[in-house]
């Protein structure tokens, strides 16, 4: 199962390698590892992203809990919550073509970020979903090179 899990941290050096190593530790790939400074220039919000068994998984939880420079973790399988990713995505196309892409970045509520003689530079942001379905629509244009963020999420509601 895939498992998205946040937790807010304290903003200083070598939590983010303290973490890391626990989900290495413990025998699981992270499939995305996004992080940034909270609301509180003190802390920061680490949203990691990884597939596992459950019962494992909660294990690791609660010992990232126990981490001193750990203040809360948030695992969203079991709730409701809203995610997104950001992607750049360099587009070898000829001149000709571009209109063709501007309107599926247009479909996609997408952007046009820069434009050479021989390529385009489109971001994308939204649902891991989305992002995958574009770049299987950017493929037959030939791209250069895919940049993605990592998954950031937030808990619906209050």
């Amino acid at each position: 199962m895939r498992h998205i899990i946040s937790a807010v941290v304290e903003n200083k050096p070598g939590v983010l390698a303290h973490i890391a190593g626990l989900f290495a530790g413990r025998g699981f790939n992270i499939d995305s590892l996004a992080v940034g400074e909270t609301e509180d220039p003190t802390r920061s919000r680490m949203t990691v992203v990884v597939k596992g068994d459950d019962a494992v998984l909660e294990q690791v939880r609660k010992q990232l809990g126990k981490i001193i420079d750990v203040i809360k973790v948030q695992d969203f399988s079991d709730e409701e919550y809203v995610e997104r990713d950001l992607t750049l995505i360099k587009v070898g196309v000829r001149p000709e073509k571009r209109g063709e892409i501007f309107e599926v970045v247009e479909v996609f509520r997408g952007k046009v970020v820069d434009i050479g003689p021989k390529h385009l530079t489109l971001e994308i942001s939204g649902p891991e979903k989305k992002i995958e379905a574009f770049i299987d629509l950017m493929k037959p244009y030939g791209i250069r090179e895919v940049v993605r963020t990592g998954r950031v999420a937030i808990a619906r509601g209050e």
